[in-house]
């Protein structure tokens, strides 16, 4: 998947900067780069792009007030250096926020995050109508297919060829012979995300985020770096996280 972008600064050496780095990942595709908020306000509005760095103080016509403007389609990763600007930066729904001076690294998460957040958008809107989704599955447990309610799932644990299904109210977890990644293709991708090669949860059922774990009952889940920042894209696709 391939995200267009546009770069936002008053900073002439701070765009040549970015684009350098937009050049440099794969993923990201430059439309345009701008030099205020004013001169990028209306050519954004006639052509959209997916993605926009965005730096937040500028005459004329600030980051924050320009975001507000642009299309619903577009989301912002905002680019400052002040920090004082994260919490309103959120508040706009912006999916990052980056302190300058920006190395690659902190670009690249950023746009990873911001990759993330497309794809689990893409495979949202490729689900079925509402009132069309599974409300269960089965798996196969010993000599027989066992119904499973989606609804009562807190997460998935996968051991090799074995996993680990977790339910409410019941005293022990389903054992099913199958792999992780056959039931994850199973699972409404709205309802579920991976946050571990060994873990699947519905976020629904969360109790807490602490540091890189879940807290799902009195289980402590780790969030391992490959899938954080998918992880976070979910929940704020999700408005699950302010």
């Amino acid at each position: 998947m391939k995200l267009t972008c546009a770069i936002i600064d008053d900073e002439p050496l701070a765009v040549e900067l970015m684009e350098s780095y937009v050049r440099k990942t794969p993923f990201l595709e430059l439309k345009a780069s701008f030099g205020s908020g004013v001169a990028a306000c209306e050519a954004l509005r006639e052509a959209p792009v997916d993605l926009l760095f965005c730096d937040i103080q500028m005459p004329g016509l600030n980051g924050m007030e320009l975001s507000r403007m642009l299309p619903e389609e577009t989301r912002v990763i905002f680019t400052t250096a002040f920090t004082q600007y994260a919490v309103e930066g959120f508040r706009v729904r912006a999916l990052d926020y980056l302190l300058k001076p920006i190395s690659y690294a902190d670009f690249l998460e950023a746009a990873d995050k911001a990759l993330g957040w497309f794809e689990m958008k893409r495979r949202a809107e490729a689900l079925p109508p509402a009132g069309k989704e599974p409300q269960s599955i089965f798996v196969r447990t010993e000599y027989r297919l066992q119904q499973i309610e989606l609804e009562r799932i807190t997460y998935i644990e996968g051991l090799k060829d074995y996993v680990k299904i977790h339910v409410d109210n019941q005293p022990g977890p389903i054992l099913s012979l199958m792999n992780l990644k056959a039931l994850e293709e199973q699972l409404p991708p709205d309802r579920f995300v991976r946050i571990h090669r060994s873990y699947i949860i519905q976020p629904s059922k969360m109790q807490a985020i602490e540091r890189n774990r879940v807290v799902i009952g009195k289980e402590y889940l780790p969030v391992s770096e490959s899938y954080r920042q998918t992880f976070y894209a979910f929940l704020a696709a999700h408005s699950l996280l302010f």
